[in-house]
């Protein structure tokens, strides 16, 4: 395929997407790794994309402040979108299950909706572990370092206590969801909880509004195909459907 047509079509593909991988680019393409990565590199200098380590992603594509919002402020930003979100997840727990309930401020809003009090919490947040045993819930909290901003339990000490559990299942917030940097979020330390705790589930859900599609932040915690997303365009779905929840979002 010659140099212009194919750039035309990768342009294609990330506008409709929102972000496209190399990996994706070759097979679609029938091209060489090494000649899409120079494709993408041409293209962005144009300014017709944003390269991005593995892929690429749309112009529109925002990259998320270093910094995690106050949580005063986030937890008045699309609160019936994070209500229908928080709903849907509260509805899948089971009597006897071991739940992992992530700090932040669209998993706490699962507690409004818990109605099973026969399974058994575990949290990073302190907020959490006070509504839940106020709601007539057993709740655990992992020990670690207190982070303000979040109202979250972090650190070394806290990814060294989740080791110890074998969660049925656990929800877990988010800043950034990308095709192609996956999930994200500002904090190092926090990035490491929230990995830790997504391999120690054996359904990881991640809670997801659409104000955080298209949106990438500093550290990457888990891949799209690491977790199944609940979220208001598609409730739960794979992250093989992400492609049509980000186009969705834009409109």
């Amino acid at each position: 395929m010659l140099l212009e047509k194919r750039l035309e079509e990768i342009l294609k593909l990330v506008e409709k997407n929102g972000s496209v991988t190399v990996q994706e680019l070759t097979e679609y393409l029938q091209a060489s790794e090494s000649t899409i990565r120079r494709d993408l590199c041409l293209l962005d200098e144009e300014g017709k994309l944003n390269k991005v380590h593995g892929g690429a992603t749309a112009i529109n594509a925002l990259y998320a402040s270093a910094r995690d919002v106050e949580i005063g402020y986030r937890k008045n930003l699309n609160r019936e979108e994070k209500g229908e979100i928080a709903k849907y997840a509260a509805a899948l727990i089971k009597p006897n299950d071991l739940v992992f309930l992530d700090a932040g401020t669209t998993t706490e809003r699962v507690i409004d909706f818990i109605t099973e009090k026969k399974a058994v919490y575990v949290t990073n947040a302190i907020g959490h572990a006070k509504r839940l045993v106020q709601a007539g819930c057993e709740a655990h909290i992992l020990g670690g370092k207190f982070k303000l901003s979040t109202e979250a339990i972090v650190g070394i000490e806290t990814v060294s206590e989740l080791e110890k559990f074998n969660f049925t299942l656990g929800f877990i917030g988010t800043n950034g969801i990308s095709r192609t940097a996956g999930f994200s979020t500002p904090d190092i330390d926090e990035a490491m909880v929230k990995r830790r705790a997504l391999m120690q589930c054996r359904r990881p859900y991640i809670l997801g509004d659409s104000g955080k599609f298209n949106q990438i932040s500093p550290i990457t915690f888990a891949g799209i195909e690491d977790a199944e997303l609940i979220t208001t365009e598609i409730k739960h779905g794979s992250f093989r459907d992400l492609e049509n929840i980000i186009e969705t979002a834009k409109k």
